[in-house]
């Protein structure tokens, strides 16, 4: 059933694979859910270490954006790396996964994060906005992730100033704009 006042085509309900929520059963949802399944099943995360659907939220020139991380993972009471999901190019989701990672924990920057398509992955360090590796096979597995935790600089908060630049390119690249030109978002959900 299509709710054309936001053209996300609605389904109606499905289970979250890690919360056991009951949430919104769209295309971008079940793409959500298999990298879940992809984290746990093929990467050996457990669960517990995946939070999934921390934001951000920003309000710059009259424009309210809610920015949604897929997935945080989180070793060793660390925030390690995000998971960001989008549709289509996964160069122009580097940019705001890396602005993510940088604001996301008050406490420190966190140094890796993901951006896929759910059948393709960039790796990407935060700290330099480089690329590590591509394909869904160079997102780094838990033993990997915690032999990379061993040696990895958890560089501290951007200054005031930089947490502005950086939460300002999360509310460009990250507000929705349908057909009619007017923002989207799914009433009520709890990933809308």
């Amino acid at each position: 059933m299509a709710d054309l006042r936001t053209h996300h085509l609605i389904y109606g309900t499905m289970t979250d694979y890690l919360t056991g929520d009951s949430i919104v059963d769209t295309d971008d949802e079940r793409y959500r859910q298999e990298i879940a399944r992809f984290m746990v099943q093929k990467k050996g995360y457990t669960r517990e270490e995946l939070i999934p659907r921390l934001r951000l939220e920003t309000l710059f020139n009259k424009n309210f954006v809610t920015s949604t991380i897929d997935l945080t993972v989180c070793l060793r009471n660390r925030y390690f790396m995000i998971v960001r999901y989008g549709p289509g190019s996964l160069v122009t989701r580097e940019r705001p996964a890396v602005a993510a990672a940088r604001v996301l924990n008050p406490d420190y920057q966190i140094p890796y994060a993901v951006v896929t398509n759910g059948e393709d992955a960039e790796f990407l360090a935060v700290g330099g906005a480089k690329v590590l590796g591509v394909g869904m096979d160079k997102i780094p597995d838990r033993e990997q992730a915690l032999e990379l935790l061993e040696t990895t600089v958890f560089s501290p908060p951007p200054t005031a100033k930089r947490r502005e630049q950086e939460l300002r390119i999360l509310n460009v690249f990250d507000q929705e704009i349908c057909c009619t030109g007017g923002p989207c978002a799914i009433p009520d959900a709890p990933e809308g």
